[in-house]
């Protein structure tokens, strides 16, 4: 198996798939706490207030929306550039590489004061976000988002229904997983909402830290299986 199909397989293990989660569940609690009650992972809400602000005049206002969604789609554009294999000819291991720079950019993004303008720290967060989206959506067979919890939600709804109305085994599996995943999802923003509280803006560092053990375990987990 080479390096890049067993790295892609790892990523869609289990264990890979909740600490990703996991993190996320961290940054929106954390920036909803410390940079303007906004939730940088998603982009529709960003979309909403683009809209709502156009509609009043207010152009300036709109374009601090504007900013997260062209990271967003900027950020789903490299994942599907590493996914098409073209990253690899110029870098090895790309999906390590990306990781490793998820885990510097919010280890970097700890120190921005949060009196700097939030834009700073969002638009990066929703650049990694899109990546995220871009590069790990699957569980074995099972398409799941890492940043946020509404699809995770209802497929976890629909499977449970297949699997304890029609009564299919492989349908109450997935439902456990679906579950498992919402609640790392819930049990990361307590985490990050505890943490923010505590430590303010430094508190992202712990989402950095939860990250980097992810990069060390997908490393060295050469035998994972979904």
């Amino acid at each position: 198996m080479s390096g890049r199909t067993d790295d892609t397989a790892r990523t869609a293990t289990l264990w890979f798939a909740l600490l990703l989660t996991l993190t996320n569940g961290f940054l929106d609690a954390h920036t909803y706490f410390t940079r303007g009650q906004v939730f940088a992972n998603v982009q529709t809400g960003n979309v909403i207030f683009l809209a709502l602000d156009l509609s009043d005049g207010h152009v300036g206002a709109a374009l601090a929306h504007l900013w997260p969604i062209l990271a967003f789609i900027v950020g789903v554009s490299i994942a599907a550039h590493i996914k098409s294999g073209r990253a690899e000819h110029v870098l090895p291991y790309p999906l390590r590489w990306t990781m490793a720079i998820q885990v510097v950019t919010l280890a970097v993004i700890g120190f921005v004061p949060g009196t700097v303008s939030h834009t700073v720290v969002t638009v990066p967060i929703s650049l990694l976000a899109a990546v995220q989206i871009g590069l790990f959506r699957n569980i074995g067979d099972l398409a799941y988002l890492p940043v946020a919890t509404t699809g995770n939600l209802m497929r976890c709804v629909e499977s449970g229904y297949a699997g304890f109305v029609e009564g299919r085994p492989d349908a109450r599996r997935a439902t456990g997983v679906y579950s498992t995943l919402i609640l790392a999802f819930a049990g990361g923003a307590v985490i990050g909402g505890v943490a923010s509280r505590a430590w303010g803006v430094h508190a992202i560092w712990l989402a950095a830290g939860i990250l980097a053990v992810t990069l060390l375990l997908f490393i060295v987990d050469r035998d994972a299986v979904a």
